[in-house]
């Protein structure tokens, strides 16, 4: 199921329906053009505490999901534990997976 999870995570990459790192992350939450934010399980408790805080005052739904190591081999780049889906169909899709649910159809 994971595996899944970080494919989508790679086509929205390809697409570039994606932004990475902490920075581009919370400008794209603030711009409202970010409709779902991932942030690695193995980031510091801080950093998840931050972009929660972050999400939740721009309404922006926000996962801990996944480690840096395999976000980061998903989206073609080093080192990155946060990502921001631009996609609301990607963003939907993968919300639902992440929390347990199949795709319909």
């Amino acid at each position: 199921m994971t595996n899944k999870i970080y494919g989508l995570i790679g086509i929205c990459a390809k697409a570039a329906d994606l932004v990475s790192g902490t920075d581009v992350t919370i400008e794209n939450v603030e711009n409202k053009k970010a409709k779902l934010v991932i942030v690695a399980d193995d980031c510091s408790e801080k950093t998840i505490k931050n972009m929660k805080f972050i999400c939740n005052k721009n309404n922006v739904p926000i996962y801990v999901f996944g480690n840096i190591e395999n976000i980061s081999k998903a989206i073609g780049k080093n080192n990155r534990g946060i990502i921001a889906i631009k996609n609301e169909n990607f963003a939907k899709e993968i919300a639902k997976r992440i929390c347990g649910g199949d795709t319909i159809g």
